[in-house]
């Protein structure tokens, strides 16, 4: 799509939701708007429904933690109007402590998603029809995308013969693995690799 149709695009959101719209730009062939969290069903409702917009499809819904602002985290949604053959990315800064307007209303398959993006951030979705952790087992702790989780993780699952279950155990690594020095494992190698020997 040319960047003349996505201008026209942001000029017609910007007049019809001036109250909800932040910011736009162009980049990557899209049209980012920024928008309020507190509007986001109002919003994404309108660009279903407006005859110049028809954003019909939800594609994906994500988040992004950025640990060192006081907005934390932003919310990103991406549509697509099959009607006008165009992508749309919608995004609402939000803080640590703040929720989320759910968008399941305007777009059911939204459910899963926020679902995921409350499980890997914890951020909250107010009136969601059934929060709770989707890809996490029962009581795991933390939230694994934000940017200050270890990498580790927190414990370990594994199978144990003799109790018979699975057991949960701190995570415990040995010293050589939280000091990796990065160099190549080939580094300092005392033996001929398959084709050395043609050298010299």
């Amino acid at each position: 799509m040319s960047d003349e149709a996505l201008k026209e695009l942001a000029a017609h959101i910007e007049h019809k939701r001036s109250a909800d719209v932040l910011k736009t730009e162009i980049a990557f062939g899209e049209l980012c708007v920024t928008v309020t969290p507190g509007s986001i069903l109002e919003f994404v409702e309108f660009l279903r429904d407006d005859p110049s917009c028809r954003f019909s499809t939800l594609i994906e819904l994500t988040a992004v933690d950025w640990p060192e602002r006081p907005a934390r985290f932003d919310m990103v949604w991406l549509f697509l109007s099959m009607w006008r053959n165009q992508r749309i990315r919608v995004k609402a800064a939000l803080r640590e402590d703040e929720m989320c307007p759910s968008i399941v209303e305007a777009f059911p398959n939204a459910n899963w998603c926020e679902r995921e993006v409350f499980d890997m951030y914890g951020i909250l979705f107010s009136d969601h029809p059934d929060l709770r952790r989707i890809l996490t087992d029962y009581g795991f702790r933390g939230y694994p995308l934000r940017k200050d989780f270890p990498t580790t993780g927190y414990v370990e699952v594994r199978y144990d013969e003799v109790l018979k279950r699975v057991v949960y155990e701190p995570v415990k690594l040995v010293q050589e693995y939280r000091q990796f020095d990065f160099l190549s494992p080939w580094e300092g190698a005392h033996y001929i690799l398959p084709g050395d020997e043609k050298q010299g």
